[in-house]
């Protein structure tokens, strides 16, 4: 499975691949920015309050601690009101080169995934690689069939925006 931007818009790629094998899933984009820029909207709370997920949910950050031992919680609300609550603890907080985190939603508190994010310096650009790896495939399969492709892809539109703005 591979999720691309829109044909229409300008914004780069982003491949999103299970593999068929293992309970993975791993994701590569690219960004017009250099791997700091990159990294501090990833720990920054106010920065990713501002890109993290589709448009049409409103963030809100109960807990944003990115450093190594540090932790997370927010919760994504729907125009309904219907609210979607996400946690997890960062294990490794490396400056503008890794970071390792648990992810669980909150509506499936026996899932929780372990994600590696490493930022690649392409000489002012950068490629971020994000390998997730779920307990089970059932669990990753749940996660791809819940919307988390067109999510990721638009969360990453929305990063190219504020990444543009500086």
């Amino acid at each position: 499975m591979t999720e691309t931007a829109h044909p229409e818009t300008t914004h780069p790629e982003t491949t999103i691949t299970a593999d068929p094998d293992l309970p993975t899933i791993h994701i590569v984009r690219e960004f017009e920015a250099a791997p700091e820029a990159v990294f501090r909207a990833h720990t920054d709370p106010e920065l990713v309050r501002r890109w993290l997920g589709p448009r049409m949910l409103t963030m809100h950050i109960e807990r944003w601690d990115a450093q190594t031992g540090g932790a997370y919680r927010y919760v994504h609300t729907e125009d309904d009101g219907t609210a979607h609550g996400f946690y997890g603890s960062f294990h490794e907080v490396r400056p503008h080169g890794r970071i390792v985190q648990t992810f669980t939603y909150a509506g499936f508190p026996d899932g929780v995934c372990l994600e590696t994010a490493t930022f690649e310096d392409l000489g002012g650009r950068t490629r971020l690689h994000i390998l997730s790896v779920f307990e089970t495939t059932e669990g990753r399969d749940a996660a791809i069939s819940s919307g988390m492709e067109s999510g990721v892809v638009e969360g990453y539109e929305q990063l190219d925006e504020l990444l543009a703005r500086g």
